[in-house]
């Protein structure tokens, strides 16, 4: 027969992973603003959409703040909303790629 482990059992096993802290709130002058467009550019990927929070490391509330943030810079043309709006105007978003040397 097999043996079920309790619950006790996994609170003592060291826990595994690592938790990225949030970039918006571990840098308080980091202010999210539509009008900030270099900063907004990194949180979107090169399609022009809004990254997800787990893949930016960034809580609930700052992801609001973002979405919102990104939204007022399409609305005001600040921000391209297609693929295809990034490549009639030629403006680059997304992170940067890494240099190659």
């Amino acid at each position: 027969m097999m043996e079920y482990r309790d619950r006790d059992d996994r609170e003592d096993r060291p826990r595994r992973g690592f938790r990225r802290r949030c970039e918006v709130c571990n840098k308080k002058p980091l202010v999210i603003d539509y009008k900030n467009i270099n900063i907004l550019k990194r949180f979107l990927n090169e399609h022009g959409q809004i990254e997800s929070a787990r893949k930016i490391g960034c809580g609930a509330k700052c992801q609001r703040a973002i979405t919102t943030a990104i939204k007022r810079a399409r609305h005001m043309a600040l921000l391209p909303y297609t693929s295809e709006h990034i490549r009639v105007s030629g403006v680059s978003v997304g992170r940067p790629m890494p240099q190659r040397r």
